[in-house]
Protein backbone atom coordinates (compact mmCIF):
# COMPACT_ATOMS: atom_id res chain seq x y z
CA UNK A 1 0.00 0.00 0.00
CA UNK A 2 1.29 3.47 -0.88
CA UNK A 3 0.56 5.58 2.17
CA UNK A 4 3.13 8.34 2.01
CA UNK A 5 3.63 9.65 -1.51
CA UNK A 6 -0.02 9.94 -2.55
CA UNK A 7 -0.51 13.65 -3.20
CA UNK A 8 -4.25 13.54 -2.62
CA UNK A 9 -3.77 12.27 0.97
CA UNK A 10 -1.36 15.09 1.69
CA UNK A 11 -3.74 17.66 0.21
CA UNK A 12 -6.67 16.41 2.23
CA UNK A 13 -4.56 16.45 5.37
CA UNK A 14 -3.33 19.98 4.86
CA UNK A 15 -6.59 21.37 3.50
CA UNK A 16 -8.30 20.20 6.68
CA UNK A 17 -5.70 21.52 9.10
CA UNK A 18 -3.55 24.09 7.33
CA UNK A 19 -3.62 27.86 7.43
CA UNK A 20 -5.89 30.17 5.46
CA UNK A 21 -3.68 33.19 4.83
CA UNK A 22 -0.36 33.57 3.06
CA UNK A 23 2.26 36.30 3.26
CA UNK A 24 5.15 36.00 0.83
CA UNK A 25 7.21 38.75 2.46
CA UNK A 26 10.61 37.77 3.83
CA UNK A 27 10.51 34.33 2.21
CA UNK A 28 13.10 31.80 3.29
CA UNK A 29 14.80 30.27 0.24
CA UNK A 30 14.63 26.51 -0.05
CA UNK A 31 16.85 24.46 -2.39
CA UNK A 32 16.55 20.77 -3.19
CA UNK A 33 19.21 18.90 -5.13
CA UNK A 34 20.13 15.28 -5.66
CA UNK A 35 20.10 12.45 -8.14
CA UNK A 36 17.41 10.45 -9.90
CA UNK A 37 18.48 6.82 -10.29
CA UNK A 38 17.05 3.81 -12.11
CA UNK A 39 15.76 6.33 -14.65
CA UNK A 40 15.20 5.41 -18.29
CA UNK A 41 12.79 8.00 -19.68
CA UNK A 42 12.17 10.77 -17.11
CA UNK A 43 13.64 14.04 -18.43
CA UNK A 44 12.80 16.44 -15.60
CA UNK A 45 11.08 16.97 -12.26
CA UNK A 46 8.79 19.61 -10.77
CA UNK A 47 8.60 21.21 -7.34
CA UNK A 48 5.11 21.83 -6.02
CA UNK A 49 4.21 23.92 -2.99
CA UNK A 50 0.93 23.40 -1.20
CA UNK A 51 -0.53 26.90 -0.89
CA UNK A 52 -2.03 27.92 2.38
CA UNK A 53 -5.53 26.56 2.80
CA UNK A 54 -5.71 25.28 -0.79
CA UNK A 55 -6.75 21.86 -2.00
CA UNK A 56 -4.43 22.04 -5.02
CA UNK A 57 -0.71 22.69 -5.14
CA UNK A 58 1.23 25.26 -7.15
CA UNK A 59 4.24 24.41 -9.31
CA UNK A 60 7.02 26.77 -8.17
CA UNK A 61 10.01 25.37 -10.06
CA UNK A 62 11.18 22.69 -12.49
CA UNK A 63 14.52 21.16 -13.41
CA UNK A 64 15.94 19.04 -16.18
CA UNK A 65 17.78 15.89 -15.17
CA UNK A 66 21.32 15.81 -16.54
CA UNK A 67 23.07 12.75 -17.97
CA UNK A 68 24.35 11.81 -14.50
CA UNK A 69 20.86 12.06 -12.96
CA UNK A 70 21.41 15.36 -11.17
CA UNK A 71 18.69 17.97 -10.71
CA UNK A 72 18.15 21.15 -8.67
CA UNK A 73 14.90 22.79 -7.53
CA UNK A 74 14.22 26.02 -5.64
CA UNK A 75 11.29 27.34 -3.64
CA UNK A 76 10.53 29.73 -0.85
CA UNK A 77 7.97 30.29 1.89
CA UNK A 78 7.68 32.59 4.88
CA UNK A 79 7.61 29.72 7.34
CA UNK A 80 7.76 25.95 7.57
CA UNK A 81 5.59 24.49 4.80
CA UNK A 82 5.09 21.45 2.53
CA UNK A 83 6.52 20.55 -0.87
CA UNK A 84 6.23 17.65 -3.30
CA UNK A 85 8.66 16.57 -6.02
CA UNK A 86 6.76 15.34 -9.08
CA UNK A 87 7.61 13.54 -12.30
CA UNK A 88 4.72 15.32 -14.02
CA UNK A 89 2.63 18.33 -13.06
CA UNK A 90 -0.59 16.31 -13.18
CA UNK A 91 0.63 13.19 -11.35
CA UNK A 92 -1.55 11.81 -8.57
CA UNK A 93 1.51 10.48 -6.76
CA UNK A 94 4.55 12.43 -5.61
CA UNK A 95 8.04 11.01 -5.95
CA UNK A 96 8.78 12.46 -2.50
CA UNK A 97 7.38 14.95 0.02
CA UNK A 98 9.37 17.45 2.08
CA UNK A 99 9.25 20.27 4.62
CA UNK A 100 11.37 23.42 4.12
CA UNK A 101 12.89 23.52 7.59
CA UNK A 102 16.43 24.16 6.29
CA UNK A 103 17.82 26.18 3.33
CA UNK A 104 19.29 23.17 1.50
CA UNK A 105 18.12 19.58 1.25
CA UNK A 106 19.64 16.61 -0.57
CA UNK A 107 17.00 14.31 -2.02
CA UNK A 108 17.99 11.15 -3.89
CA UNK A 109 15.14 9.33 -5.60
CA UNK A 110 15.02 5.87 -7.13
CA UNK A 111 12.19 5.79 -9.66
CA UNK A 112 10.33 2.65 -10.59
CA UNK A 113 11.88 1.10 -13.70
CA UNK A 114 8.46 0.21 -15.07
CA UNK A 115 6.78 3.56 -14.42
CA UNK A 116 8.82 6.69 -13.70
CA UNK A 117 5.78 8.45 -12.19
CA UNK A 118 6.37 6.38 -9.04
CA UNK A 119 9.37 6.13 -6.71
CA UNK A 120 10.54 2.83 -5.26
CA UNK A 121 12.33 4.67 -2.48
CA UNK A 122 14.00 7.96 -1.66
CA UNK A 123 16.54 9.29 0.83
CA UNK A 124 16.46 12.79 2.28
CA UNK A 125 19.50 14.40 3.91
CA UNK A 126 19.87 17.68 5.73
CA UNK A 127 16.20 18.18 6.62
CA UNK A 128 15.29 16.77 10.06
CA UNK A 129 11.59 17.61 9.60
CA UNK A 130 11.38 15.89 6.19
CA UNK A 131 13.09 12.79 7.57
CA UNK A 132 10.84 12.80 10.63
CA UNK A 133 7.76 13.04 8.39
CA UNK A 134 8.95 10.05 6.38
CA UNK A 135 9.84 8.13 9.56
CA UNK A 136 6.44 8.81 11.14
CA UNK A 137 4.54 7.39 8.19
CA UNK A 138 6.91 4.44 7.94
CA UNK A 139 6.56 3.74 11.67
CA UNK A 140 2.78 3.36 11.53
CA UNK A 141 2.74 1.78 8.07
CA UNK A 142 3.30 -1.82 9.22
CA UNK A 143 0.45 -1.60 11.71
CA UNK A 144 -1.85 -0.02 9.12
CA UNK A 145 -1.01 -2.85 6.75
CA UNK A 146 -1.87 -5.37 9.50
CA UNK A 147 -5.23 -3.69 10.00
CA UNK A 148 -5.83 -3.82 6.25
CA UNK A 149 -5.19 -7.58 6.26
CA UNK A 150 -7.48 -8.04 9.27
CA UNK A 151 -10.27 -6.10 7.53
CA UNK A 152 -9.93 -8.32 4.45
CA UNK A 153 -10.12 -11.42 6.63
CA UNK A 154 -13.16 -10.11 8.49
CA UNK A 155 -14.92 -9.34 5.20
CA UNK A 156 -14.23 -12.86 3.94
CA UNK A 157 -15.52 -14.47 7.13
CA UNK A 158 -18.65 -12.32 7.16
CA UNK A 159 -19.33 -13.43 3.59
CA UNK A 160 -19.42 -16.98 4.97
CA UNK A 161 -21.89 -15.91 7.69
CA UNK A 162 -19.31 -16.55 10.42
CA UNK A 163 -20.78 -15.97 13.92
CA UNK A 164 -19.74 -12.77 15.66
CA UNK A 165 -18.18 -14.80 18.49
CA UNK A 166 -15.62 -16.24 16.07
CA UNK A 167 -14.83 -12.80 14.69
CA UNK A 168 -14.19 -11.35 18.15
CA UNK A 169 -10.42 -12.23 18.32
CA UNK A 170 -9.84 -10.47 14.99
CA UNK A 171 -11.84 -7.44 16.07
CA UNK A 172 -9.87 -7.25 19.31
CA UNK A 173 -6.58 -7.39 17.38
CA UNK A 174 -7.91 -4.66 15.08
CA UNK A 175 -8.73 -2.49 18.08
CA UNK A 176 -5.44 -3.17 19.84
CA UNK A 177 -3.36 -2.39 16.75
CA UNK A 178 -5.30 0.83 16.30
CA UNK A 179 -4.59 1.82 19.90
CA UNK A 180 -0.85 1.30 19.31
CA UNK A 181 -0.97 3.66 16.32
CA UNK A 182 -2.95 6.24 18.27
CA UNK A 183 -0.59 6.14 21.27
CA UNK A 184 2.47 6.37 19.02
CA UNK A 185 0.98 9.34 17.17
CA UNK A 186 0.13 11.19 20.37
CA UNK A 187 3.68 10.67 21.59
CA UNK A 188 5.06 11.86 18.24
CA UNK A 189 3.07 15.11 18.46
CA UNK A 190 4.89 15.92 21.71
CA UNK A 191 8.32 15.14 20.27
CA UNK A 192 8.14 17.07 17.01
CA UNK A 193 10.37 20.12 16.63
CA UNK A 194 8.66 21.56 13.55
CA UNK A 195 5.14 23.08 13.42
CA UNK A 196 4.49 21.96 9.82
CA UNK A 197 5.49 18.42 10.79
CA UNK A 198 3.04 18.55 13.70
CA UNK A 199 0.24 19.73 11.39
CA UNK A 200 1.02 16.91 8.96
CA UNK A 201 1.14 14.19 11.62
CA UNK A 202 -2.14 15.22 13.25
CA UNK A 203 -3.94 15.46 9.92
CA UNK A 204 -2.41 12.24 8.60
CA UNK A 205 -3.49 10.28 11.68
CA UNK A 206 -7.03 11.63 11.47
CA UNK A 207 -7.34 10.60 7.81
CA UNK A 208 -5.84 7.16 8.45
CA UNK A 209 -8.23 6.73 11.37
CA UNK A 210 -11.13 7.40 9.01
CA UNK A 211 -9.76 5.08 6.35
CA UNK A 212 -8.81 2.15 8.59
CA UNK A 213 -11.50 2.31 11.25
CA UNK A 214 -9.28 3.61 14.06
CA UNK A 215 -10.41 5.82 16.91
CA UNK A 216 -9.84 9.42 15.77
CA UNK A 217 -8.98 12.25 18.09
CA UNK A 218 -12.36 13.83 18.82
CA UNK A 219 -12.87 17.60 18.44
CA UNK A 220 -12.14 18.21 22.13
CA UNK A 221 -8.91 16.18 21.85
CA UNK A 222 -7.88 18.10 18.73
CA UNK A 223 -8.27 21.46 20.44
CA UNK A 224 -6.24 20.27 23.44
CA UNK A 225 -3.48 18.84 21.21
CA UNK A 226 -3.29 21.93 19.01
CA UNK A 227 -3.29 24.27 22.03
CA UNK A 228 -0.27 22.43 23.38
CA UNK A 229 1.56 22.69 20.05
CA UNK A 230 0.70 26.38 19.79
CA UNK A 231 2.42 27.01 23.10
CA UNK A 232 5.49 25.25 21.70
CA UNK A 233 5.45 27.15 18.37
CA UNK A 234 3.83 30.52 19.23
CA UNK A 235 5.12 32.41 16.16
CA UNK A 236 3.96 30.01 13.45
CA UNK A 237 1.15 31.69 11.52
CA UNK A 238 -0.16 28.45 10.06
CA UNK A 239 -0.45 26.76 13.42
CA UNK A 240 -2.22 29.79 14.85
CA UNK A 241 -4.82 29.48 12.12
CA UNK A 242 -5.07 25.73 12.72
CA UNK A 243 -5.85 26.51 16.35
CA UNK A 244 -8.53 29.01 15.33
CA UNK A 245 -10.05 26.53 12.86
CA UNK A 246 -10.15 23.67 15.38
CA UNK A 247 -11.75 25.86 18.05
CA UNK A 248 -14.40 27.00 15.56
CA UNK A 249 -14.94 23.40 14.45
CA UNK A 250 -15.49 22.31 18.05
CA UNK A 251 -18.04 25.09 18.47
CA UNK A 252 -19.86 23.88 15.34
CA UNK A 253 -19.84 20.30 16.59
CA UNK A 254 -21.23 21.30 19.97
CA UNK A 255 -23.97 23.24 18.25
CA UNK A 256 -24.84 20.26 16.08
CA UNK A 257 -24.88 18.01 19.12
CA UNK A 258 -27.39 20.35 20.69
CA UNK A 259 -29.64 20.27 17.63
CA UNK A 260 -31.91 17.26 18.12
CA UNK A 261 -34.21 15.81 15.51
CA UNK A 262 -36.23 14.13 18.22
CA UNK A 263 -39.75 15.55 18.27
CA UNK A 264 -39.48 17.00 14.75
CA UNK A 265 -40.97 15.63 11.54
CA UNK A 266 -38.27 14.23 9.28
CA UNK A 267 -37.94 15.94 5.88
CA UNK A 268 -39.03 13.80 2.96
CA UNK A 269 -36.60 12.72 0.24
CA UNK A 270 -36.50 10.41 -2.75
CA UNK A 271 -33.48 8.34 -3.84
CA UNK A 272 -33.05 5.44 -6.31
CA UNK A 273 -32.63 1.84 -5.24
CA UNK A 274 -30.18 -0.52 -6.97
CA UNK A 275 -32.56 -0.90 -9.92
CA UNK A 276 -33.10 2.82 -10.35
CA UNK A 277 -36.56 2.87 -8.78
CA UNK A 278 -37.20 6.04 -6.78
CA UNK A 279 -38.01 5.34 -3.13
CA UNK A 280 -39.56 8.04 -0.96
CA UNK A 281 -39.10 8.16 2.77
CA UNK A 282 -42.77 9.10 3.07
CA UNK A 283 -43.73 5.76 1.50
CA UNK A 284 -42.92 4.18 4.87
CA UNK A 285 -45.60 6.17 6.71
CA UNK A 286 -47.66 3.95 8.99
CA UNK A 287 -44.57 2.05 10.19
CA UNK A 288 -41.76 2.64 12.59
CA UNK A 289 -38.75 3.14 10.32
CA UNK A 290 -35.05 3.41 11.01
CA UNK A 291 -33.28 5.59 8.43
CA UNK A 292 -29.73 4.25 8.47
CA UNK A 293 -26.99 6.37 6.81
CA UNK A 294 -23.87 4.34 6.02
CA UNK A 295 -21.36 3.45 3.25
CA UNK A 296 -19.44 0.39 2.11
CA UNK A 297 -16.13 2.22 2.65
CA UNK A 298 -17.02 3.23 6.23
CA UNK A 299 -15.41 0.67 8.54
CA UNK A 300 -17.27 1.84 11.68
CA UNK A 301 -20.51 1.45 9.68
CA UNK A 302 -19.58 -2.08 8.66
CA UNK A 303 -18.79 -2.92 12.27
CA UNK A 304 -22.20 -1.57 13.31
CA UNK A 305 -24.12 -3.44 10.60
CA UNK A 306 -24.43 -6.72 12.58
CA UNK A 307 -26.25 -4.78 15.33
CA UNK A 308 -28.65 -3.33 12.76
CA UNK A 309 -29.21 -6.81 11.27
CA UNK A 310 -29.98 -8.15 14.73
CA UNK A 311 -32.50 -5.37 15.34
CA UNK A 312 -34.18 -5.91 11.97
CA UNK A 313 -34.54 -9.66 12.46
CA UNK A 314 -36.00 -9.21 15.93
CA UNK A 315 -38.58 -6.54 15.08
CA UNK A 316 -39.34 -6.84 11.34
CA UNK A 317 -42.68 -8.48 12.08
CA UNK A 318 -43.76 -5.72 14.48
CA UNK A 319 -44.56 -2.90 12.05
CA UNK A 320 -40.87 -2.02 11.77
CA UNK A 321 -38.81 -1.29 8.65
CA UNK A 322 -35.35 0.01 7.79
CA UNK A 323 -34.36 2.31 4.94
CA UNK A 324 -30.63 2.09 4.28
CA UNK A 325 -29.13 5.22 2.69
CA UNK A 326 -25.64 4.72 1.31
CA UNK A 327 -23.07 7.49 0.91
CA UNK A 328 -21.02 5.47 -1.53
CA UNK A 329 -19.17 7.49 -4.15
CA UNK A 330 -19.66 7.82 -7.92
CA UNK A 331 -18.61 4.66 -9.74
CA UNK A 332 -18.82 2.53 -6.59
CA UNK A 333 -22.20 0.90 -7.10
CA UNK A 334 -20.64 -2.56 -7.14
CA UNK A 335 -18.88 -1.90 -3.82
CA UNK A 336 -22.20 -0.75 -2.34
CA UNK A 337 -24.15 -3.81 -3.51
CA UNK A 338 -21.39 -6.22 -2.51
CA UNK A 339 -21.40 -4.75 1.01
CA UNK A 340 -25.19 -5.08 1.17
CA UNK A 341 -24.86 -8.76 0.28
CA UNK A 342 -21.87 -9.51 2.53
CA UNK A 343 -23.41 -7.81 5.56
CA UNK A 344 -26.86 -9.39 5.01
CA UNK A 345 -28.69 -6.07 4.76
CA UNK A 346 -32.00 -7.46 3.53
CA UNK A 347 -34.05 -4.26 3.84
CA UNK A 348 -34.61 -1.47 1.31
CA UNK A 349 -31.40 0.24 0.21
CA UNK A 350 -31.09 3.51 -1.74
CA UNK A 351 -28.26 5.76 -2.88
CA UNK A 352 -27.58 8.56 -5.35
CA UNK A 353 -23.89 7.46 -5.32
CA UNK A 354 -22.66 10.98 -4.65
CA UNK A 355 -20.80 10.35 -1.38
CA UNK A 356 -20.82 13.37 0.90
CA UNK A 357 -22.45 15.38 -1.90
CA UNK A 358 -25.65 13.37 -1.47
CA UNK A 359 -28.80 15.45 -1.04
CA UNK A 360 -29.48 13.83 2.34
CA UNK A 361 -26.31 15.15 4.05
CA UNK A 362 -27.33 18.83 4.28
CA UNK A 363 -30.97 17.83 4.63
CA UNK A 364 -30.28 16.00 7.90
CA UNK A 365 -27.15 18.03 8.73
CA UNK A 366 -24.91 15.16 9.85
CA UNK A 367 -21.84 16.01 7.75
CA UNK A 368 -19.89 17.20 10.78
CA UNK A 369 -20.68 14.23 13.01
CA UNK A 370 -20.20 11.64 10.23
CA UNK A 371 -21.48 8.11 9.76
CA UNK A 372 -22.77 5.72 10.92
CA UNK A 373 -25.76 7.91 11.69
CA UNK A 374 -29.46 7.11 11.98
CA UNK A 375 -32.86 8.42 13.01
CA UNK A 376 -35.90 6.43 14.15
CA UNK A 377 -39.32 7.63 12.97
CA UNK A 378 -42.75 6.81 14.36
CA UNK A 379 -45.65 5.92 12.00
CA UNK A 380 -46.39 9.63 11.53
CA UNK A 381 -42.86 10.43 10.36
CA UNK A 382 -41.82 12.13 13.60
CA UNK A 383 -38.31 11.42 14.90
CA UNK A 384 -38.33 9.52 18.19
CA UNK A 385 -34.65 8.47 18.28
CA UNK A 386 -31.31 9.60 16.91
CA UNK A 387 -27.79 8.12 16.72
CA UNK A 388 -28.99 4.77 18.07
CA UNK A 389 -26.12 2.28 17.92
CA UNK A 390 -25.32 -1.06 19.53
CA UNK A 391 -27.51 -1.93 22.51
CA UNK A 392 -29.10 1.55 22.45
CA UNK A 393 -30.90 0.67 19.21
CA UNK A 394 -32.32 -2.57 20.61
CA UNK A 395 -33.37 -0.88 23.84
CA UNK A 396 -35.24 1.88 22.00
CA UNK A 397 -37.00 -0.57 19.70
CA UNK A 398 -38.01 -2.75 22.65
CA UNK A 399 -39.41 0.36 24.32
CA UNK A 400 -41.66 1.36 21.41
CA UNK A 401 -42.45 -1.99 19.76
CA UNK A 402 -43.01 -4.45 22.62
Amino acid sequence: MKLFTVRSWTYVVIAILFFSCKDNSAEKKFEISGTITNNKTLRGVYLEELPAGASQGTIVDSSLIDKDGHYKLKGGAKESSFYAVLADQNDEFALASLINDVPKVTLDIQVNDQNYHYSDKYEVKGSPASQAMKDYVSAIGDNLHRIYLISRQVDSLRKLNTPDSLLEPLMMEWKGTGEKIRDFSYSSFDKTNDPALFIFELGYYQKMAERFGLEPFNPEDEVSIVNKASEKFPSHIGLADVKKDRIENLARIKKLRDIKWVGREAPDFSLPDANGKEIKLSSFRGKYVLVDFWASWCIPCRRENPNVVKAFNRFKDKNFAILGVSLDNPGEKENWLNAVKKDNLTWTQVSDLKGWQSIVVPMFDFGEVGIPYNILLDPNGVVIGERLQGSALLQKLEEVLQ
